[in-house]
């Protein structure tokens, strides 16, 4: 699994998730969560079009990233999940309570998400 990072001049961050995400390497996603969050109020969007796959490992670091801005007036929006990730999220019931977006501009933006 590859991860970076890009910050924005609105003070926004852009985390880019490439390949399987699970046990073996959600360390990385969360080390990386971790220190983006670690600002006085996080925006966050995890870019997820290059997951291939994503076990209960990776949705955990989504909702405790999740949980984790929101109790500073942040956010965490997640962008471009694949439609077999997309379906995950909704068979566990987390499409709801975390922020998906269409694309990395509509998460950026706010507009479009479910």
């Amino acid at each position: 699994m590859q991860v970076t990072v890009i910050g924005n001049p609105d003070d926004s961050v852009i985390v880019t998730v490439r390949g399987n995400l699970d046990i073996d390497s959600a360390v990385v996603l969360d080390t990386t969560l971790n220190q983006v969050l670690d600002r006085p109020v996080p925006r966050v969007v995890v870019d997820l079009s290059g997951v291939e796959f994503c076990d209960s490992t990776g949705l955990s670091s989504f909702v405790i990233a999740h949980n984790r801005a929101r109790s500073t007036g942040g956010w965490v929006r997640l962008a471009s999940p694949s439609t077999w990730l997309r379906g995950l999220l909704e068979t566990v019931g987390l499409a709801h309570a975390l922020a998906l977006y269409p694309s990395v501009a509509d998460a950026l933006a706010g507009h479009g998400g479910s």
